[in-house]
């Protein structure tokens, strides 16, 4: 018996300990169930008089532009979708209510910026305008920068960075105006960098020119929100343009350089392209445009949305770690070169 009783006493304290620890993991269950009902909540309620809110949306041809304007259409805000091309002008036109204003827009000319913007200052009147979603972007070229010339740069930063700054003050007095809101569309990429090329660059930059500008507009009451996405299947994702942009820009190279890489460098790399971009990419848009809805509608959004479990599990959490954790994870998923160190 005394030799049992020790035992007994272990016994008992496992048991106490167990137990102890399961209710404490039950109460940090229900504080993150409680954390999140509260949120969905407090995120519930939007703005009134959708009618006379004009919103002002870029690249609007396809992807989530597209769909977003549709979508604000029939919520009943005034929307001015903004299209590179004639034939997206007119899908909107035949799909749309007679509310929504479609104009033509290329956001690297300063002129055609700023006669979109005159217009829409006419259109507006002194109500100002409600929100400017920044949407208008392009994935290619993206190459490893040892293959790309500082045109290939400017070409897309034109596009994704200084398209954004641009358009964004173009109408910016118009949205202090109605104490507003300016969305952008970076990328989870604007968080980590796995690739060369100036598609991340541009997505770091966009996600500066945020959060300085948030700061800022905060003095006037206008609302700086950014929208993260993962891999969605739009244009930006699409593997046939992906593929075709690396055999183009291979095709360029110098021969030395294609020696560094090697011969194989090419099949393998749009091997990858094939087997992981097109798998991993979500094709359902509207948990995108469902967040930049909530951006420009919730009277209370959120300052970042990152759609895409992608995103949520993976990108972000990477973004987060030590540097040599995300570097040798890189490395060894990329595809091997010819020369060895």
């Amino acid at each position: 018996m005394a030799t049992s009783l020790p035992a007994e006493r272990f016994t008992r304290f496992s048991r106490s300990h167990v137990a102890h620890s399961t209710l404490m993991y039950l109460y940090l269950l229900g504080l993150v169930v409680l954390f999140y009902l509260y949120r969905w909540v407090r995120e519930m309620p939007r703005v009134p008089d959708k009618g006379s809110k004009h919103v002002y949306v870029t690249g609007c041809d396809s992807g989530f532009g597209n769909l977003l304007a549709r979508h604000l259409d029939k919520k009943g805000f005034r929307v001015i979708a903004a299209c590179f091309t004639e034939k997206g002008e007119d899908g909107l036109k035949k799909s749309c209510s007679d509310k929504l204003t479609t104009t033509h827009l290329d956001v690297r000319s300063q002129e055609s910026v700023a006669k979109v913007g005159a217009m829409i200052k006419e259109l507006v009147g002194e109500q100002g305008l409600w929100a400017v979603v920044n949407n208008a972007g392009v994935s290619v070229p993206s190459a490893p920068n040892d293959w790309l010339t500082i045109d290939d740069f400017k070409s897309m930063l034109d596009v994704n960075l200084m398209g954004v700054i641009a358009t964004t003050l173009s109408v910016l007095p118009l949205i202090k105006k109605a104490r507003g809101r300016v969305v952008n569309v970076a990328s989870v990429f604007g968080r980590i960098s796995p690739t060369g090329g100036p598609y991340t660059i541009s997505k770091y930059g966009v996600e500066a020119f945020n959060d300085s500008l948030r700061l800022n507009m905060k003095h006037f009451g206008v609302k700086v929100l950014c929208i993260e996405p993962g891999f969605f299947k739009t244009n930006v994702t699409d593997s046939v343009l992906l593929k075709r942009n690396v055999e183009t820009l291979w095709a360029k190279l110098p021969q030395d350089v294609k020696d560094d890489y090697g011969a194989q460098f090419l099949p393998n790399s749009l091997e990858m392209i094939d087997e992981k971009v097109s798998k991993i990419s979500d094709g359902d848009l509207m948990k995108v445009v469902g967040c930049m809805e909530h951006a420009v509608s919730a009277v209370r959004p959120r300052t970042r949305y990152s759609p895409g479990w992608d995103a949520k599990l993976f990108w972000l959490p990477l973004s987060y770690m030590p540097t040599c954790l995300t570097d040798y994870f890189f490395h060894i998923q990329s595809s091997p070169i010819a020369v060895k160190i």
